[in-house]
């Protein structure tokens, strides 16, 4: 691989705060001044005009990042934080987030991203499968991934969530819901320090519960689509990262509905994860900027 494919020496820099003017400047001053290049560099503001919310995603290369990593996280809050009152955040882009997907049984999401990182597709490392299921620990472990099988039984979730949690606990730095079939309370939210992205149909609000794809066809819908989300304690109302369609006809029975809306959530899955762990989702309240 190339030094530019495995991340070697390259860093990203995220930005968000109030919108003023000299925020690009100082960036790129300050990286100049540490003997950086930037590679790419992507903007966005709430106000053209002024008294917004801005956004900067920086990708730069710098030799021997790892030895000046301290030094130049110095500088930038001096500059950035001290003086124009900004957030920020500075990684090494060869440093792969680490993965844990929770499932249940239904397995086309998963292997999705199973395959996408065997194939080196997704810029992580996932370190396990949980599951409230034992159904495709075979599955997994083809792909040489820990699985582990937590029963979430009734009126005992609260001890599955503490034995999740102590299996997350140090060992992630995201964690993917591919159909995993139970509601994360509040105290895991709380507890779990990472980043919870879910995937699921975009027929939401309109066929909420059981059996969305059997109401949506007796509704007689022309598009099916999936939606991916940070999660929040307010149930599938969390900040959106991505979304997508397809179309659909009268022709189509309900098993073709479920299968083309699984097509949808593959790809939706697949492109929040990737560019999350790519540093390009930056959550501002209720929302997202995707560079």
């Amino acid at each position: 691989m190339t030094r530019q494919h495995d991340g070697s020496d390259y860093g990203r820099l995220i930005v968000q705060g109030e919108d003023r003017p000299g925020i690009v400047a100082s960036v790129s001053r300050v990286l100049g001044e540490h003997g950086a290049n930037i590679v790419s560099l992507d903007q966005a503001s709430s106000d053209e005009t002024s008294g917004g919310r801005f956004f900067q995603r920086t990708v730069f290369h710098l030799p021997d990042l790892s030895g000046k990593l301290a030094d130049l996280n110095q500088a930038l809050e001096k500059t950035l934080v001290d003086e124009l009152g900004m957030e920020f955040r500075l990684v090494e882009a060869k440093r792969k987030k680490r993965l844990a997907i929770f499932v249940s049984k239904t397995d086309h999401c998963l292997l999705d991203l199973l395959w996408r990182h065997r194939r080196g597709e997704l810029p992580v490392t996932i370190s396990m499968v949980v599951s409230n299921h034992p159904d495709l620990g075979d599955e997994v472990r083809r792909f040489d991934i820990p699985f582990f099988h937590v029963p979430v039984e009734k009126d005992r979730k609260a001890e599955a969530e503490k034995e999740q949690l102590n299996l997350l606990k140090g060992n992630v730095d995201l964690v993917v819901l591919a159909r995993y079939m139970q509601i994360l309370s509040a105290d895991f939210l709380d507890e779990v320090g990472v980043p919870v992205i879910n995937i699921h149909h975009s027929f939401l609000p309109a066929f909420i519960g059981a059996g969305p794809y059997q109401r949506a066809k007796e509704r007689g819908v022309k598009l099916v689509g999936a939606t991916a989300h940070y999660v929040t304690e307010d149930l599938d109302e969390g900040p959106i990262i991505e979304q997508d369609v397809i179309r659909v006809s009268h022709r189509d029975s309900v098993r073709d509905l479920q299968r083309k809306g699984a097509d949808v959530e593959r790809l939706v899955l697949a492109r929040a994860v990737k560019w999350h762990c790519e540093d390009r989702v930056i959550r501002d309240g209720n929302t997202t900027v995707v560079f």
